[in-house]
């Protein structure tokens, strides 16, 4: 499949050419020979791959002929030597002692014309102009398309890798795996080369998944979206050739397959033998991997036939064999081979399918039994299957293939009736289990459209149960208001039961919590684990309940009771086993840690390890989104960004929909705004106020505030003011860490606002800020002393920054709220505090060492976790006020004078977290042991005994634990 190719990068193929080119020409000392054979199938890429090889050892200064042999035989010899010859003749650039030696060559062929001497001295002739050709370099022959090679040419290969004195010959050629059949001379060729210890056959493989989309990407001209990023991928099989096809039709915005595609496949699939071809077909028309069995009670042919059919579809590369059955190697093939059989056809082959899967055990099989006998015209058939498979799914957890299958059994009812019109169809069964899978699925939207239907069926009014499904949706959708009253009406309804009420009250308490509305959560929480006592088989509606009074306990009251509660639901939910219960107990109980209550390594470890299980147990489209997300979240808190991103990668992979998508693209905002991605945080906060059209104040405020933060990276001061006001308008929620954090964004707007000058600072704004403020202190008081631990950090930002908009920025209160994060190891704020700080100090010039010291640490940490605006800022003050930012060398009479410094406050500067780290270090344990001990992953006790090790100012160990032990005695 040579051809010319456009200005398409070569891709994945770069430690193919390094090691062919060592293998060519690095490994070959003068005298002797080397060979490569590139096998593979048709568009793999070999001519590519010998252009490139053949360039670079050209650079090399080696001579480089280059040939190809042609699809005729032995009519005519050694025309690949021919064409190279040629070839090298007409370029200028060769020498006039080459240029001479080539044609003397050519004439040599020219007048030869099989004379007495035979084929020996023909050969013996051509190894000698090959050796004036050379004079001393390196020569390297390059063929392509070395199946069709004719008999001299191979004689002359043999004869050349036997040895030519001190002629170094390197052979790159290139073959068609397909072609190499039963008993082509090539093949025995190939067989004897092998036996030297210079040759070496390779076999080129399509490219992997990711080189697949750079490739693609490449010849589209921009990135693509996961859906044609994967149908390129499946499509294509990895084939360079035929990636680059189906990008040119992306790019060029061309539906269906191109005519050039078709062609070629159809050319390879004509090429097979009657029975080869008769197995493909089946094999495309079958369900992936067809096995052996199965292939043999379709096709109908005698086993041995059957097996030498088989052999021919793998060797042409159109099959790919292994132990559980036979796959198409290119997904393309049977896209091609749809539309060359007759409906009439596929349909006899979809029967035999299904006719054969019906003897086989039915409970693997009734996906298959169901998608054949629906291809074969037989929807009464394939409903029973469709229904069976889709059931065999949810037991399995498979939440997106069992809607799959509900909603295929809801299309092949309608088929059913049409084609058997007395059959009996329950569709609003199926149109619940549809509407239930969606929604355990993440596809929320397409969840509420089927209750609407079913809702539909009786007339239009919803009944009790069906409220609180639709509520349930309209939750997870991210519709926060409709979904509360949904539940308040099955509340307020007479007619519902105790179950029903018992179950919209827990599913309310939940609600509450994603609102921020923790008071009404607990008492909601109350009411339903009272109703709950009276109903037998309420356990999921007792782990809601539970999840959501623990959240509201541990952040208005006691923080351990609260944990305890939200704990034994988690338990309560394991041994319920039921996917949602599980989900749901790990999601409150890691946003509570790694939120209000800031314990947030523990956080961390738990959303992780929540996202393991309920992957496990088919939720990761919706639950392990969320998890990830909080996880994010936690990691974005404590200064690992980079590990942040993996995560938040891992869980983009499943696409999801609804509230699910809004946690996760808050807590990609977070990372892109630290960045300074203006873009990629604007097109997420676009994305978040469009769902959020309903949502509430838990995912409103933070959306707001991170819209504040971005537009004062920009300068946009007025529209960070807008955002935060709108924010102090719109809270409805509990959550003074929340609200506490928007009012210092809105307080920093109006000092960035007067500092820059551009735009006037709103005394009416700062009135109600402060006023919001003060609010902030009052509710907190009511609220756990680990959540007024978090409130009191955002609080000494708030005076910090008042200082800074009445003109006066002081320092002090910049260097307390630097302490109050620095204790709770949060880089980011910690390190805008002594950025502030040492500003508020160069203003007055007072302490300039001190200021200096300030602005090389803010900038340290910065840097360091790539924030790129702070960072940038930082630069700016530096530069004015002189200092040098990379200076860290300390004078010897300081770290002597150190030394001296009593003992008695030598541990003051660790937090109560690195307290705990430092005494299980001094007792001898490991990461690994103390992670086990504290709850702790054991990469985060990495990052405390390096902060220990930094702050005490210590390098190893046993010098920290001396410390601890000193100080404790």
């Amino acid at each position: 499949m040579a051809r010319d190719v456009e200005s398409a990068p070569l891709v994945g193929r770069a430690d193919q050419v390094s090691k062919l080119r060592s293998a060519l020409l690095d490994d070959v000392a003068q005298g002797h020979t080397a060979a490569v054979f590139v096998t593979g199938e048709s568009g793999v890429g070999k001519t590519r791959l010998l252009r490139e090889v053949g360039a670079a050892l050209r650079d090399r200064g080696a001579v480089v002929l280059t040939g190809a042999c042609l699809d005729i035989g032995d009519a005519s010899p050694l025309h690949p030597l021919l064409q190279a010859l040629r070839r090298l003749e007409a370029e200028a650039v060769a020498p006039a002692r080459t240029s001479s030696a080539v044609r003397s060559l050519l004439r040599m062929f020219a007048e030869e014309q099989g004379g007495p001497d035979g084929a020996g001295a023909l050969l013996e002739r051509v190894s000698q102009g090959l050796h004036l050709i050379a004079e001393g370099r390196p020569l390297l022959l390059v063929l392509d398309d070395l199946q069709w090679v004719d008999r001299t040419t191979r004689q002359l290969l043999l004869y050349l890798l036997a040895g030519l004195g001190d002629l170094q010959l390197s052979v790159l050629a290139a073959v068609r795996a397909e072609s190499l059949q039963g008993a082509h001379p090539l093949r025995r060729v190939l067989t004897e080369l092998r036996r030297l210890r210079s040759v070496r056959v390779v076999d080129l493989a399509p490219l992997d998944r990711a080189a697949t989309e750079q490739l693609a990407t490449a010849v589209v001209g921009r990135p693509l979206g996961p859906d044609a990023a994967e149908q390129v991928w499946q499509r294509s099989g990895g084939n360079p050739f035929v990636v680059e096809e189906l990008a040119r039709d992306l790019r060029d915005g061309r539906d269906g397959l191109s005519d050039n595609l078709r062609e070629i496949f159809l050319a390879r699939v004509d090429a097979l033998p009657q029975a080869a071809h008769e197995v493909v077909h089946a094999v495309a028309a079958g369900v992936e991997p067809v096995e052996h069995w199965l292939l043999a009670r379709v096709v109908r042919l005698p086993e041995e036939e059957l097996i030498e059919a088989i052999r021919a579809a793998v060797a042409h590369r159109l099959l790919d064999s292994s132990d559980d059955g036979y796959r198409l190697r290119h997904r393309l093939v049977a896209e091609v081979l749809a539309h060359e059989l007759l409906p009439a056809e596929r349909q006899v082959l979809h029967r035999r399918y299904a006719e054969a899967v019906t003897t086989a055990p039915a409970e693997l099989h009734q996906a298959r039994l169901a998608h054949h006998w629906r291809l074969a015209g037989e929807p009464t058939r394939a409903l029973p299957a469709a229904v069976a498979a889709a059931q065999e799914a949810e037991r399995l957890h498979g939440y997106a293939e069992a809607h799959r299958h509900w909603s295929l059994a809801l299309q092949l009812s309608d088929r059913a009736t049409e084609q058997a019109p007395g059959m009996e169809v329950d569709r609003v069964t199926l149109l619940g289990h549809a509407a239930e899978s969606a929604h355990q699925c993440g596809e929320h939207a397409r969840a509420l459209a089927l209750l609407e239907e079913l809702a539909a069926t009786g007339g239009g009014t919803l009944s009790c149960s069906l409220r609180i499904r639709r509520a349930r949706y309209l939750a997870s959708a991210g519709r926060s208001a409709p979904a509360e009253q949904e539940y308040r009406l099955v509340l307020e309804d007479p007619a519902c039961t105790a179950r029903e009420r018992a179950t919209a009250a827990a599913y309310l308490a939940e609600l509450l919590v994603q609102m921020g509305r923790y008071v009404d959560a607990g008492q909601r929480a109350r009411e339903a684990l009272t109703l709950c006592a009276g109903v037998d088989g309420s356990t999921s509606e007792v782990v809601r309940a539970s999840a959501a009074l623990g959240y509201s306990d541990a952040y208005l009251e006691d923080p351990d009771a609260g944990l305890a509660v939200m704990r034994e639901a988690l338990a309560v939910a394991e041994r319920s086993g039921r996917p949602s219960d599980v989900g749901t107990a790990y999601l409150h109980l890691a946003e509570l840690l790694t939120g209000p209550l800031n314990v947030i390594e523990e956080g961390v470890v738990v959303a992780r390890r929540g996202a393991e299980r309920v992957a496990e147990l088919g939720l990761g489209r919706t639950y392990e989104t969320r998890l990830l997300a909080i996880a994010t979240n936690g990691l974005f808190r404590v200064g690992q960004w980079s590990e942040a991103e993996k995560v938040i990668a891992a869980a983009l992979r499943h696409r999801p929909s609804g509230a699910d998508a809004v946690e996760l693209l808050l807590a990609r905002c977070r990372l892109s705004v630290g960045y300074g991605e203006v873009e990629a945080a604007d097109r997420d906060l676009d994305a978040v106020a469009t769902v959020l059209a309903g949502g509430g104040a838990r995912h409103v405020l933070p959306m707001l505030t991170l819209r504040a933060g971005l537009a004062m990276w920009q300068g946009r001061h007025d529209v960070a003011r807008q955002a935060v006001q709108r924010g102090l308008i719109e809270s409805r929620s509990d959550d003074v860490a929340i609200l506490a954090a928007l009012v210092w964004h809105g307080l920093r707007a109006e000092a960035e606002a007067q500092a820059s000058r551009t735009v006037e600072m709103d005394p009416t704004a700062v009135r109600r800020l402060r006023e919001a403020m003060e609010r902030v202190a009052v509710r907190s008081e009511n609220a756990s002393k680990l959540v007024r631990r978090v409130v009191g950090g955002f609080l000494a930002l708030c005076a910090a920054e008042i200082s800074r908009i009445e003109g006066a920025s002081d320092a002090d209160l910049w260097g307390r709220a630097a302490a109050e994060w620095d204790r709770d190891n949060h880089p980011y704020p910690a390190a805008y505090c002594r950025l502030r700080q040492a500003e508020a100090l160069l203003s007055r010039r007072a302490r300039p060492a001190t200021a200096r010291k300030l602005l090389r640490q803010a900038y340290a940490a910065a840097h360091g976790l790539g924030a790129e605006p702070m960072t940038s800022e930082i630069t700016t003050i530096a530069g004015r006020a002189r200092v040098d930012l990379e200076e860290r060398v300390v004078p010897t009479t300081r770290v002597r004078a150190a030394s001296k410094v009593s003992t008695s406050d030598e541990l003051a500067t660790l937090t109560a977290r690195e307290r705990e780290v430092l005494a299980a270090v001094a007792e001898g344990l490991t990461n690994k042991e103390i992670g086990q001990r504290l709850f702790i992953s054991e990469r985060t006790i990495g990052v405390h005994v390096s902060h220990i090790f930094d702050k005490l100012q210590v390098r190893t160990r046993v010098q920290a634990s001396a410390i601890f032990l000193r100080q404790s005695s």
